[in-house]
């Protein structure tokens, strides 16, 4: 039996062309046929046979001058509508809501206006007690886990206004005093891939640890925070409850399009 007809009704015949787009998706970049088979596990006669198909449906095109092969305007289209759909706030309500079902404690979202980062929704755990965070609340750039997160991974120039001013008011934490102190601890937030705030909080006896979620540009979009009483959340660089944070993040992450690009740079840290 022929690989097209490989499967019942085709479908495996479809499978092997979707890997052939993973690859190419993966790739970042125009690539040759012999380095498309290679990331798709396949011989090179093979995936030209499948690429042909490809194509023919406008999902793939190749330059005559170079051979190389890229995604094609069909598969552009499908990308543009599908971004179009994706309702990001209506996907971090679910990732919230299932970090608080695995952690137990308060979560929020968060999303970035003009003046800084506000609380979109929160959601409560199920304990007796608890620390409430207000939809609506704006937070500090500095002073919340949020904050950091947004100003740690948003292009310096459209924060270093709303830093200084917060840094000149006398509202940032102990130990900022200049933009130069600001910017080393959003370095160590990036290098950390989380904000963890463990006193001077909004609130005397609260912390809180706080994750970025990226898009499809791998630009921040929105942040995930855990709040809890203090010495009740643990933060320490072995925590399980941080650990699922960052799955929580990485997750929606790439529901959002975020690539793995974007998941090192929350991971390891970004210049």
């Amino acid at each position: 039996m022929s690989d097209e007809l490989d499967g019942k009704h085709g479908v495996q015949s479809l499978e092997v062309g979707m890997s052939i787009l993973r690859a190419m998706v993966t790739g970042k970049r125009s690539m040759m046929l012999k380095d498309i088979a290679l990331a798709a596990d396949m011989p090179p006669s093979k995936a030209h046979r499948y690429l042909v198909s490809l194509i023919r449906s406008g999902l793939v095109e190749q330059d005559r001058l170079t051979s190389r092969y890229d995604l094609g305007p069909f598969a552009l289209n499908l990308g543009l509508v599908a971004l179009d759909r994706v309702d990001r706030i209506r996907l971090g309500l679910a990732a919230i809501s299932e970090l608080r079902d695995i952690t137990n404690e308060t979560v929020s979202l968060a999303v970035w206006n003009e003046r800084g980062p506000v609380v979109v929704r929160w959601e409560r755990p199920r304990r007796p007690i608890t620390v409430n965070v207000l939809t609506g609340t704006s937070l500090s750039l500095l002073g919340s886990a949020a904050g950091r997160v947004f100003s740690a991974w948003l292009p310096e120039q459209q924060t270093e206004a709303l830093l200084r001013r917060e840094i000149e008011s006398g509202r940032a934490p102990e130990g900022v005093r200049t933009i130069e102190d600001a910017r080393r601890l959003l370095a160590g937030v990036r290098e950390r891939g989380l904000a963890v705030v463990s006193s001077g909080y909004f609130a005397p006896g609260v912390e809180a640890a706080a994750g970025p979620v990226f898009n499809f540009k791998n630009e921040i979009s929105m942040s995930i925070a855990l709040v809890g009483v203090e010495g009740a959340l643990d933060l320490s660089d072995q925590s399980p409850t941080l650990a699922a944070l960052k799955d929580a993040c990485a997750a929606l992450s790439a529901r959002l399009g975020a690539t793995a690009l974007a998941a090192t740079a929350a991971g390891e840290g970004a210049d």
